[in-house]
């Protein structure tokens, strides 16, 4: 039976065959024939094909990850980054991070279910394709990240569907179309931020009205506010950082009642500043930083009739304002960053703000300020920055301020304070930056001060220090500027080659001193009292000019590193499938990101959109780790995650670091290692998605309440057949990191609590790839350095971290399961699990250290092997340690001879 098109062409042929003119017979025949032609030729290709042609506009994939991409495989199941929806169905594209070259094809537009594409990270040129404008499923495109350019297409705006857009971190010019926003009702977030966009803010924006958060943030951009940008009820998230905009917003951003995140910084605004958006309810993030705002900041904060609950980040650094710090900012209880330096602000120095407990970030450097530091900052422990530089100080350092064991940058330069600094500063073990210089300090340098070993930057120039220089300065290490000019020191300097490396300069103004570097040469009979008396040159002026303008900007950067840590949110680049504006915990609204890797998790738009507060169940807390607390969420269909909500971000400073890190782990695959499933960002909650697995970590199920060694299930318990399994399967694990991955992985918190065990006691090793969300600032100091399983070389800080580190830690681990017992443990003495074991087996009774839970002589063999491995592997010097490969390769091996022996 013929198809119905088919039909028509039959029957017009009998109908001519009856025809009687002769001429018209052969019009018609020609006339069918180029409809029959014209049928083929528009038959429309396949999304194989499709999706070919895509691939043939990409001329560098330095990755592979287009690999899969060939013909005669399925679409659905096999293209890298290509998911199918129920019908079969291309509907999401997401290559991001790959590292792509060429052009935007234009093919896709052919692909008419196609809802999400999201190819950030790639470097691809041109522009986005006028055809992409065909495809009105689309409810997300994220091309930031790229090097697209020319102007903003302005066709998108005719996409009644987008959810989200981004474009940014291109090299787009031109100004804004205004056709961008003529059908932009759904819009909940658009991106154009790190462009080189000009002119105005089109006031179509005002259009978009549904819109959560718009950035346009790093751009060229002039003229006003829009004024009808706070008619959008639904906004919460507004960037316009560093642009050239100008003109009074405060009172345009007074209606912008539901806004969490307000960024002006960077511009030439001027009138009053919008202070009265500190009592927003719901308002997190406030920045007017570097603008041409001016006024009595007292008077002009008066319209804050309260502070809002969430306010953490409060930037009004770089304008005009004047008069004494309002007391009412005391209101503002969450605040962890205040920043009001670079202003004329004067009055006593806020006695109040010891109450804020919360605050990681102090700045009020540049202003005239007076008074004493009050001894009540030494209780806000969790601070990060303290920058009180060139203000009217005047007293003591107070002792208190070494409470702050958590400081990193401590800045009183430019004061007036007097007495001696205090000696219980190396309390601040990770202080990196400490800048005193021109005061009127006195007294000795204190030996102290050479137990900060994270120490970058010493400045105590200018002040009237007196004694000898501490030679404990010179293991300062990582110091990389030292200046104690113009001081009463004596003596010789030391010897030590890294104080010796700073020069003369680093030494100048001070009639004692003597010795290399200076010219001033100490006799053999004084004990460093110079052989004459000799005028040294002072610094210039230009020379002190350097150096006080280089520690001001170290102090800029250091302040901006933290801002980046505790409340950045102008990147909104980075996602793979999903934009997300919704609760997490029990009562915040904030706007986030939620990023999926796994096709097993729900990917519509409107399965999320209601938020994620299911996520941090405080009923469905399962643990605890290095980084944060752990959740189990069951979704909809079954499927269970782990949710790590991280309570360190470590030595991350970014958003952008963040989601560069962690979107490394997306494309990892290996049995034996957790599968990362997605990551969460927003300013205040960071959380890591990746599968739950069912059976507890290794450390529970081996040194578990009574020791029983049984799963929580009631299994019959971790018998040697499952323990070597899971010695392999860990092995294989680091091997795949070590060896297999480019960059190279290292673990660095390698122990027993991250190796996780399935359904089947099959090892799923956990936290790989997060060394730089560690809670502590080098990256080989990791968490597990009190508990046995770091390698000594790094306790004893004597070299850097490498890969045979995370071999000692397995080793370990190795040792563990043969013995049973704990790395450290401790009962009268102390005992460390490498040292027993190499003492029992010294003296000739290796089978002393077997676990006794362990029944039966059949595999004694096997387990002095294991044991053998683990003390090789847990040799002192790490050159005499196996890779990981090899310790696959030994155990492997073990295994192949006791099976072929039985």
């Amino acid at each position: 039976m013929p198809s119905g098109s088919t039909r028509i062409r039959v029957l017009r042929l009998r109908h001519l065959a009856f025809s009687s003119s002769s001429s018209s017979f052969f019009f018609s025949i020609s006339f069918v024939l180029v409809l029959a032609l014209h049928s083929t030729a528009a038959a429309p290709a396949s999304e194989s094909d499709i999706l070919l042609q895509f691939k043939s506009a990409i001329t560098h994939d330095p990755f592979g990850t287009l690999t899969s991409w060939a013909p005669g495989r399925s679409t659905c199941r096999d293209f890298h980054g290509v998911y199918c929806n129920a019908a079969g169905s291309v509907d999401r594209i997401v290559l991001w991070n790959a590292s792509l070259s060429g052009t935007l094809s234009p093919a896709l537009s052919k692909l008419r279910s196609l809802r999400v594409l999201t190819l950030f990270g790639n470097s691809f040129t041109g522009n986005v394709p006028e055809a992409y404008a065909e495809i009105l499923t689309l409810w997300k495109i994220n091309v930031s990240s790229n090097s697209l350019s020319g102007n903003i297409p302005e066709f998108l705006g005719s996409l009644r569907n987008i959810r989200f857009l981004d474009l940014s971190r291109n090299s787009y010019s031109g100004e804004i179309p205004d056709k961008l926003f003529s059908s932009c009702d759904k819009a909940k977030f658009i991106s154009l931020s790190h462009n080189a966009l000009t002119g105005a803010i089109p006031e179509s924006v005002a259009n978009c009205s549904s819109l959560e958060g718009f950035d346009f943030a790093f751009n060229r951009l002039s003229g006003a506010l829009p004024d009808g940008v706070c008619k959008i009820s639904t906004l919460r998230y507004l960037s316009v950082r560093s642009n050239a905009l100008s003109g009074r917003v405060d009172d345009r951003v007074s209606g912008c009642v539901s806004l969490e995140l307000l960024d002006l910084g960077s511009n030439g605004f001027t009138g009053r500043a919008p202070f009265e958006a500190l009592g927003f309810k719901n308002l997190s993030y406030f920045n007017v930083s570097y603008n041409r705002f001016d006024g009595e900041i007292g008077e002009a904060m008066a319209v804050m009739t309260s502070c809002s609950e969430r306010l953490e980040f409060l930037d009004a650094s770089g304008n005009g304002f004047t008069g004494e710090i309002p007391g009412s900012i005391a209101r503002c209880e969450s605040l962890k960053l205040l920043d009001l330096g670079f202003n004329r602000l004067s009055g006593n120095f806020p006695g109040w703000i010891g109450s804020l407990k919360r605050l990681s970030v102090i700045g009020l450097g540049s202003n005239s300020l007076t008074g004493r530091i009050p001894p009540e900052i030494g209780t806000i422990e969790l601070l990060w920055v303290l920058d009180l530089h060139n203000l009217d100080l005047v007293g003591e350092i107070p002792a208190s301020i070494s409470h702050c064991r958590y400081l990193r940058s401590l800045n009183l330069s430019g004061n007036a304070l007097a007495g001696e600094i205090p000696r219980t500063l190396d309390n601040m073990t990770s202080l990196e930056f400490l800048d005193l210089h021109r005061n009127e300090l006195n007294g000795t340098i204190p030996a102290t001060i050479g137990n900060l070993r994270e120490l970058k930057v010493l400045d105590l120039a200018e002040n009237h220090l007196s004694g000898e220089i501490p030679p404990s300065l010179g293991d300062l290490t990582k110091l990389t500027q030292f200046n104690a000019s113009s001081n009463n020191l004596s003596g010789a300097i030391p010897s030590s080659p890294l104080l010796q490396g700073f020069g003369s300069t680093a030494f100048l103004d001070n009639p004692g001193l003597c010795g290399s570097p200076l010219a001033t040469p100490c006799s053999a009979s004084d004990s460093g009292v110079p052989h004459s008396e000799r005028s040294t040159k002072k610094l210039t002026v230009s020379t002190i000019l350097a150096i006080v303008a280089a520690a001001i900007i170290f102090t800029g950067v250091c302040i901006i590193c933290v801002i980046n840590i505790r409340a950045r949110r102008s990147s909104q680049e980075d996602e793979t499938t999903l934009m997300e504006t919704s609760p997490v915990g029990s009562s915040d609204i904030i706007i986030g990101k939620l990023v999926l890797f796994s096709k097993a998790l729900p990917s519509r738009y409107e399965d999320w959109e209601a938020g994620t507060k299911a996520l941090l169940d405080k009923n469905c807390l399962v643990g605890s780790g290095s980084m944060g607390l752990v959740y189990k969420a069951s979704l909809e269909g079954g499927v269970a995650v782990a949710v790590k909500k991280l309570q360190t971000l470590g030595r991350i400073r970014s958003q952008d670091e963040f989601e560069f890190e962690i979107g490394r782990l997306g494309n990892l695959r290996h049995p034996n290692l957790v599968p990362c499933q997605g990551y969460y960002w927003s300013s205040t909650t960071q959380l890591i998605l990746s599968e739950f697995v069912p059976n507890g970590n290794l450390f529970d199920n081996l040194h578990g309440l009574n020791h029983t060694g049984s799963s929580k299930n009631g299994s019959d318990g971790l018998n040697w057949g499952r323990r070597f399994h899971i010695a392999l399967g860990t092995a294989r694990a680091l091997a795949y990191l070590h060896h297999d991955c480019v960059p190279q992985i290292l673990h660095l918190d390698v122990k027993a609590s991250n190796v996780l065990l399935d359904a089947n006691f099959s090892p799923k090793l956990s936290d790989y790839g997060l060394t730089k969300f560690l809670p502590v600032l080098d990256p080989h100091r990791s968490p597990a350095f009190q508990t046995g399983y770091t390698a000594p070389e790094l306790i004893q800080a004597v070299s850097r971290s490498s890969d045979k580190s995370d071999v000692y830690s397995f080793g370990v681990i190795l040792l563990e399961l043969v013995t049973g017992r704990k790395p450290v443990e401790s009962s009268e003495v102390t005992t460390v699990l490498c040292e027993y074991v190499r003492v029992v087996v010294e003296t000739g009774v290796a089978s002393g250290c077997f676990d006794r839970r362990l029944r039966g002589g059949l595999v004694e063999t096997e387990l002095i092997q294991v044991m053998k491995l683990g003390l090789i592997c847990t040799s002192e010097t790490p050159g005499r340690r196996p890779s990981m490969a090899e310790a696959v390769q030994v155990l492997e091996s073990i295994r192949s001879e006791m099976e072929s022996s039985s």
